[in-house]
């Protein structure tokens, strides 16, 4: 993240207010939220007020708070032609694997989920909600992007371990990792290759037990890779 002083602080907390919201794995009270964006109690107060009357935070009968509905409809907004091409191969990837499956993109110096798929039937699946994100050096989904892209143009300085994992992941054609992001969680990821101003993508897949093949299963999403390249015009 930038260390440039923000050109209004307001605005900037407010956003950080949806960040911490996004990165957090259920409702967070008021003053948890003033502790993590180091502001009192009363400033968060009238940050999260406002966030309300704009539907983009809401607070649950606990009084927890929680992104809002509003945040969703203006999410599916960010590249609208991508995501409605991704989703229905994010769901028949879920469906027919029984793994939570996502669509990753890169910004800036991170990687963010912009859609992701629950299967419909399992029993016991990881969430990666949509607005997630991490940072670019860490993550199956990240170094699947970083490998469509020349190192001159990596957003960050990687070590010599992530440089051998970006180039055997070129090499082989997917990335996997453990433990690099949610403790206990493995992922398998594709790069999404889109030609244009479209920004570098990847689509994973998600999973706390091992598959018996992840080769098999990264074959499965380059195939979804493909015809999304393809419906898109690529």
């Amino acid at each position: 993240m930038s260390t440039t002083a923000p050109a209004s602080q307001t605005l900037s907390r407010g956003i950080r207010i949806l960040e911490v919201l996004a990165d957090a794995r259920e409702p967070l009270t008021i003053d948890e939220l003033a502790s993590r964006l180091d502001v009192h109690r009363s400033v968060a107060y009238r940050l999260l007020r406002t966030l309300e009357d704009h539907g983009v935070v809401a607070r649950d009968s606990a009084g927890g708070v929680q992104l809002g509905a509003r945040l969703a409809a203006l999410a599916a907004g960010v590249a609208h032609d991508l995501q409605a091409e991704a989703l229905p191969e994010l769901t028949a990837i879920a469906n027919e694997l029984g793994m939570t499956c996502f669509l990753a993109v890169l910004d800036r110096d991170e990687c963010i989920t912009l859609a992701s798929v629950e299967p419909r039937h399992a029993v016991a699946t990881v969430a990666q909600r949509p607005g997630a994100r991490h940072s670019i050096t860490v993550g199956a989904p990240s170094k699947a992007i970083l490998s469509t892209l020349p190192a001159s143009e990596w957003p960050v300085e990687v070590d010599d371990r992530l440089r051998a994992e970006i180039a055997e992941c070129a090499q082989r054609g997917y990335a996997t990792s453990h433990d690099e992001v949610i403790p206990t969680v493995q992922a398998i990821s594709v790069p999404l290759r889109l030609r244009g101003s479209q920004r570098p993508a990847a689509i994973a897949v998600v999973h706390v037990s091992s598959p018996a093949d992840p080769a098999a299963v990264a074959e499965r999403l380059g195939r979804s890779a493909a015809a999304i390249r393809e419906a898109l015009g690529g």
